[in-house]
């Protein structure tokens, strides 16, 4: 029995035709001397879903900040989305992922760069300066951000 086949999450024709109509929206608009267009609602659906879709991948499931990668890829569809050239390229789906591809990766550089921040103010002035139990009840929760952070550091 022939295997059917699956629905994509987005279809590639219609966003490319949305896209196309867009663009004219913002040359007529240009022409006009009016303000840039609102990107229509089925084109922010689609960043979207190629955004969560993406976010599920292997190499970016366990990041804690996922929702800010998929910000981040959604903004920088909707800034660069007057980039996209027909012309040049029929696959808006294509172009669009790796968008959002490297604002994930730009997001996962910055978080690692504030953990390393955070980990060298935690070396340099030492646990007692930066953490502070204030109550007999919680010194083991800062016993166990103490060794935590140890451990992370001695990796």
């Amino acid at each position: 029995m022939p295997r059917k086949r699956s629905e994509h999450y987005v279809n590639n024709k219609e966003f490319l035709a949305a896209i196309i109509d867009y663009k004219d929206e913002i040359i007529i608009a240009e022409k006009r001397g009016l303000p840039k267009p609102v990107i229509p609602r089925y084109i922010g659906e689609c960043f979207l879903k190629i955004a969560t879709h993406l976010s599920f991948k292997p190499n970016f499931v366990n990041y804690m900040f996922k929702d800010d990668m998929v910000c981040d890829g959604i903004e920088n569809c909707v800034q660069y989305i007057s980039n996209f050239n027909p012309d040049k390229s029929r696959n808006p789906f294509a172009y669009f992922t790796q968008i959002i591809h490297y604002a994930f990766l730009r997001r996962i550089q910055k978080e690692k760069r504030q953990l390393d921040i955070k980990q060298k103010i935690i070396e340099k002035y030492g646990y007692d300066e930066v953490f502070v139990a204030d109550e007999a009840d919680k010194s083991s929760e800062y016993n166990s951000i103490k060794d935590a952070v140890q451990y992370r550091t001695n990796r």
